[in-house]
């Protein structure tokens, strides 16, 4: 249960540069999947893994030390997180056969998903939220929390969004919740995790290159929170021309790591100096500079001789038993840019 546990959180992982502290739940319900929980639902802090609650085990745990103690001091609130998972529970697994039926599908695999939650800045006090239904990998219907109404992104969803926006009090009840009860949640645990939510750590920064003629990667990794940026300057100014950007992803540890490729294809070594990478926490005034120095770029390109054969071939094995799990698994869907997009399989199982 915990890789199932581990798996989930790497897919579901959403990234932001947002300097705003946030409360996120993640529900999914599916039919026809095997050896695998009819209902999941997981809250996430500054996205830490605090809740998680499942059909099989039917039961509220918290994942940290300091979310424990909130609940520990809070039985309603746990009270509260177990009934709605319940309730959500028999609903939403209900909510796949009417919308097989209103859609006119066939086929056992159907996934339905809601995502919701808020952000609230704690240098001006923004608070804002979203909620946001996905069904079979794709979005449904959103929450407009500025006209409390709701956005139909596809044909089949406009009759729900006419039923729900006629439905007044219930839209005023997730406004409540999104603004006041939502913001008022992230504040307690930010108190009881602040040690850990609020830390601060410095990545280290290396530049690699796979072969002479690849482009050179600057990683940086161990950082935290996940509010950093990374770029590559040339005389001082921001290159926006062969480069390219990757995500945020999450360490095992907690830390956070990211990379920005170069393309050094058209560079004359002559103007290699010129370059250099910078990396800048939002919470840390000095950025990180790392010139562009082929001495101290580190590289994996290994002469066939030494490969080494033994490890390879055991590591190929662990892939494809990861690759056997991440494709049993395939149906969930993470939040992108406010949107649904499928799981990337390769990035899960080398991160």
């Amino acid at each position: 249960m915990k890789k199932m546990e581990f798996v989930f959180l790497l897919i579901f992982f959403p990234v932001t540069l947002s300097v705003k502290h946030s409360l996120k739940f993640f529900l999914t319900a599916s039919s026809g999947v095997k050896n695998f929980p009819d209902y999941l639902a997981v809250g996430l802090v500054d996205e830490v893994l605090i809740l998680y609650w499942d059909s099989i085990r039917r039961k509220t745990e918290a994942k940290e030390d300091w979310s424990q103690k909130v609940l520990d001091n809070d039985p309603q609130l746990l009270e509260l997180y177990t009934q709605e998972c319940l309730l959500s529970q028999y609903k939403y697994t209900a909510k796949i056969e009417i919308l097989k039926k209103q859609l006119n599908q066939t086929g056992d695999v159907h996934i339905f998903q809601l995502m919701f939650g808020c952000e609230w800045d704690d240098e001006n006090g923004e608070k804002n939220g979203f909620v946001q239904y996905g069904y079979d990998g794709e979005d449904f219907i959103a929450f407009d929390l500025k006209t409390l109404t709701w956005i139909a992104p596809k044909p089949e969803a406009v009759i729900t969004k006419h039923k729900r926006d006629r439905d007044r009090p219930n839209n005023e009840r997730w406004k409540y919740f999104l603004t006041e009860h939502c913001p008022t949640l992230v504040k307690t645990y930010l108190d009881y995790g602040k040690s850990s939510l609020l830390r601060t750590e410095l990545p280290s920064v290396s530049l690699l290159q796979k072969t002479p003629s690849s482009p050179v990667s600057c990683f940086a990794t161990g950082f935290y929170p996940d509010r950093a940026e990374i770029f590559w300057r040339k005389d001082g100014e921001e290159l926006h021309e062969n480069v390219e950007l990757g995500e945020i992803l999450p360490n095992h540890d907690g830390s956070f790591q990211m990379s920005v490729d170069l393309n050094l294809s058209s560079v004359t070594p002559e103007d290699w100096r010129r370059y250099e990478c910078v990396f800048h926490l939002s919470v840390v005034k000095d950025e990180i500079i790392t010139k562009l120095d082929k001495a101290v770029i580190k590289s994996n390109c290994v002469p066939p001789s030494e490969f080494p054969a033994g490890p390879v071939i055991g590591g190929v094995g662990g892939l494809l038993l990861l690759l056997a799990v991440c494709i049993t698994g395939v149906f969930i869907w993470r939040r992108r840019n406010n949107g649904f997009k499928p799981a990337n399989c390769f990035r899960l199982i080398i991160h």
